[in-house]
């Protein structure tokens, strides 16, 4: 009796994703055969380690290996594995649904792309795996069968919406996929894929390093010489004969790459190793090739990418760093060989002493783990600190890529804070167009300057007009602009670069006058006028503090203030808004905080209400302005008020009353 075929349709956003890649305009459609190979690779390790942990599982593993196939005349592929397979479940869940989000947005990206170059690159990012097999087939047909299971599964889709899944008795362990392919076209970059020489070409550039064999029938002619017969009546003229013989051939080499010394390894083949680990479609910014040997023996081949994937801050991401031991397989997504904060890097790792019978748990208590994971970070972020001193441009992109993700690790690593420090970028007010080391801002400071000033923010703009910028624009010192939401929480755990302490400006009192120069008389002068508007506005500052006590801790003078009337400042150890917004927006309960409202004393505002509470201190409307003022110095710095439509109503009453 034939199992029924159940018809579904794809999930929203895998319709979107199977639109992209029927249509998009992206022109290697050569690396489809690439990521059916590196998949079928990935299953075979997977189902040796299967077997190796578990003695009860009945699968054959005798003869592991992939098989391309090919039928000419009806113009259809087929790449065969017999590794782990998949349940119906797992069909359903990895290939039916679209297992990772994203594709919105890589479509409005797509949709903003100029050009066919930058739609490629936005495809690569996104990863697009068994997908790319629509670029060149009309129907897609999976079969495929769990290792330990008894009954397999057949998907069939032309990605037009829907797939057809049913189940079958006489599936073999493993995964097929066959690709009913579409007519050649050259000029929209489609080649005979059933092309002997094609599919040579491709697994040779490719998947040469694949570590199991990559096999493929294929025909030869074989010259047969006319054999005299018993009684001596051959013909001596006959000519010999031809005979067609089919013979299996291995198309890969099966070298690891890791083990190969580096100068005997072209570019192009790290980069489809690095395409083969990473199941990405960019380039390698950089390879990083390490030999180990002595008391810990390991070899390892890491890649930084030249673009992030899309998924670098989502919860559900892979770190990307293959585990093997002496050659096999152990794990894909091995955390512990690398911090989170360099979760981008994509490579192998090869150890030589580990147990092959490792869990999660105790790969986090090994000490040799342990001291692969110090020597692969101490060499990742010194191999950063290169490329930003010898390739300028490298590293530009780099860290406009992964800087977010770097900088992590200041609050994490604090082992390698001084190296992480070191390799960072920073915008500044030095330079609108290029961001700025550490180093070279201390090489630019002040002749007087002691101290690192930044201010935080959510984007440029907000920083650059921020109130608590003015009397450093004015005195022309060179202030760190942060915007990432990992600067909220990283500065308060930096004290100092280089011995000079790191200071937001929105944060304790400031005082920038500069006295170098200065005879002693004058900074008596000085001292003296401070003095006399610190009385002459005590009043004031203190009616305000008790007016406003809901809202601040106290009221004092400034002299960060140039244009501005007033600004809101925090205690030297206190939250900034930002960070606060940020603990609110992941649940945690933070109490109500109280900042410092400062005034600038030569503000006409400030000094007409100092005259205004002078003269009618039962004036209740002065609560009023007290109030407006509040709210504009929590506008100015990018904040949210407490209640904006009561600021709003007293805003509009005191409009309507001067007109």
């Amino acid at each position: 009796m034939n199992a029924p075929v159940e018809e579904r349709e794809f999930q929203a956003e895998t319709r979107q994703l199977l639109d992209l890649m029927v249509h998009s305009v992206y022109s290697n459609k050569d690396s489809f055969l690439r990521e059916l190979v590196s998949n079928a690779s990935d299953a075979l390790d997977k189902v040796r380690l299967a077997a190796f942990q578990d003695k009860d599982l009945e699968v054959d593993t005798s003869d592991l290996h992939i098989t391309i196939e090919r039928d000419v005349e009806n113009r259809r592929l087929t790449i065969r594995d017999n590794g782990i397979g998949m349940s119906r479940e797992d069909v359903v869940g990895l290939i039916g649904t679209l297992a990772r989000s994203g594709t919105a947005e890589l479509r409005a990206k797509l949709a903003e792309a100029k050009d066919a170059a930058a739609s490629a690159d936005l495809i690569g990012q996104f990863g697009i795996g068994f997908y790319s097999t629509f670029m060149v087939a009309d129907t897609v047909t999976l079969v495929t069968r769990k290792a330990g299971e008894s009954e397999g599964t057949r998907w069939r889709s032309s990605g037009e919406g829907t797939y057809t899944i049913e189940a079958v008795e006489d599936a073999p362990q493993g995964t097929s996929v066959t690709l009913d392919l579409k007519p050649v076209d050259t000029d929209d970059h489609l080649y005979d894929y059933v092309s002997e020489s094609k599919i040579r070409e491709l697994v040779k550039r490719y998947s040469d390093f694949i570590a199991w064999p990559i096999r493929m029938d294929v025909e030869r002619t074989e010259r047969v010489e006319a054999v005299e017969t018993e009684s001596g009546d051959g013909d001596d003229d006959a000519e010999p004969t031809e005979k067609t013989v089919v013979e299996t051939q291995t198309l890969n080499s099966m070298k690891a790459l890791w083990a190969r010394p580096k100068d005997e390894v072209d570019a192009e083949e790290y980069t489809q190793f690095y395409r083969h680990v990473s199941h990405a479609w960019d380039e390698p910014l950089e390879t990083i090739a390490l030999r180990a040997e002595g008391t810990f023996e390991y070899q390892a081949l890491l890649f930084i990418p030249s673009q992030a994937p899309f998924d670098l801050f989502m919860r559900e991401r892979s770190h990307g760093i293959h585990l093997y031991v002496k050659r096999v397989f152990i794990m894909d997504d091995c955390e512990e060989l690398i911090p989170e904060y360099l979760r981008f890097v994509k490579g192998v790792v090869d150890a030589a002493d580990l147990s092959l019978n490792v869990s999660r748990e105790i790969l986090q208590q090994d000490r040799q783990i342990r001291a692969i994971r110090r020597r692969l970070t101490k060499k990742v972020l010194s191999t950063i600190k290169d490329i930003r001193t010898e390739r300028p441009d490298d590293y530009t992109t780099l860290w406009n890529q992964f800087g977010r993700a770097i900088k992590e690790g200041l609050i994490a690593d604090t082992d390698n804070r001084d190296a992480i420090l070191g390799i960072s970028a920073f915008e500044s007010t030095h330079d609108p167009e290029t961001a700025t080391s550490l180093e070279d801002y201390v090489a630019r400071m002040k002749p007087n300057q002691t101290e690192i000033y930044y201010i935080t923010g959510e984007s440029r703009s907000a920083m650059e007009n921020s109130p608590h910028m003015e009397a450093f624009r004015a005195r022309g010192i060179e202030v760190l602009l942060l915007g990432d939401p990992v600067d909220e929480v990283w500065t308060g755990n930096v004290p100092d670069f280089d011995g000079k302490p790191l200071r937001s400006i929105a944060k304790g009192e400031v005082d920038l006058d500069d006295d170098e120069g200065k005879t002693q008389e004058e900074k008596d002068a000085a001292e003296k006028e401070r003095a006399e508007k610190e009385e002459q506005f005590s009043d004031l500052t203190t009616w305000l503090t008790e007016t406003l006590s809901d809202n601040v801790s106290q009221t004092r003078l400034s002299t960060r203030l140039i244009d501005s009337p007033a600004c809101l400042v925090g205690d030297t150890f206190s939250f900034s808004p930002q960070l606060e917004k940020l603990y609110r927006a992941s649940g945690q309960f933070l109490p109500p905080s109280k900042r410092i409202l400062e005034l600038n004393p030569d503000h006409p505002l400030v000094t007409a209400l100092r005259d205004a509470r002078a003269s009618t201190k039962d004036d209740e409307s002065l609560a009023d302005t007290a109030r407006l003022l509040y709210g504009m110095a929590v506008i100015a710095e990018g904040g949210e008020l407490d209640d904006p439509a009561h600021f709003a109503k007293l805003l509009a009453a005191r409009l309507t009353a001067t007109v």
